[in-house]
């Protein structure tokens, strides 16, 4: 069967998210991965992170990434080290994953990534977006600043314009506990955000610190606890 499977914020997390892709089991001849945004910073492999997903696409995987608040955050902070000429920008377990002491050491490619990604997705029956949409707008899809930092927003819905999709998103971290009730109401609503605070080592015990993926197909969440041996938080 083919599947279409959503995965939370990752924040450099990379042996949460391969550990997680075991788990989902994972057929790349058949299923199609998207990727809500937050691949670096906090967890301490951000640069194994974009690697692993350049090389699934590389595999011949349909993975499709888009863009979260933090990649956005290293575009600009990339800018202010290589143009203005600022210091000490990005997070330092970022920078420590490239082995570099400022971003004007950092592969451009890696750049050019978070550039390249589109800022949500939307699919015959969902729509893909990091943090979520600010339905005050006629075209909420065109404020971009929203799709990558807004909060609070559910009870300001368009259900109209939203019609038969779902939202699936992220960036506010809630325990695993909340993410299966959300479910439980996932088709009245239509939202679900799927952000279950991999990076958050120290909070499994209250529900974070989880790699979340969404197989929308079947809808089955799946949980994959944090496995990282350095993790800062």
């Amino acid at each position: 069967m083919e599947r279409k499977i959503l995965v939370g914020d990752i924040h450099g997390c990379l042996a949460t998210f391969l550990k997680l892709l075991d788990q989902i089991n994972l057929n790349i001849e058949s299923d199609t991965l998207y990727l809500l945004g937050d691949y670096v910073d906090r967890g301490p492999n951000s640069k194994g992170v974009i690697d692993e997903i350049v090389n699934l696409k590389k595999k011949g995987c349909r993975v499709y990434p888009i863009r979260g608040n933090h990649e956005q955050m290293l575009i600009y902070d990339h800018n202010a080290e290589t143009v203005k000429g600022w210091h000490d920008m990005a997070d330092e377990e970022l920078k420590n994953s490239f082995g570099i002491k400022n971003l004007t050491e950092l592969p451009i490619q890696y750049i050019d990534f978070c550039k390249n990604l589109p800022y949500y997705i939307m699919d015959d029956d969902f729509i893909a977006v990091h943090a979520g949409i600010n339905f005050d707008f006629e075209n909420p899809l065109e404020h971009t600043e929203d799709l990558l930092w807004i909060r609070d927003w559910y009870g300001n819905v368009d259900y109209g314009w939203l019609k038969n999709r779902k939202i699936i998103h992220g960036h506010t971290p809630q325990t695993r506990q909340e993410i299966e009730e959300q479910l439980n109401g996932f088709e009245e609503k239509k939202i679900l955000n799927i952000d279950c605070g991999a990076y958050s080592s120290a909070s499994k015990i209250h529900g974070l610190g989880h790699l979340c993926a969404f197989d929308i197909t079947n809808r089955k969440l799946y949980f994959q606890e944090n496995i990282e041996e350095h993790c800062k938080y």
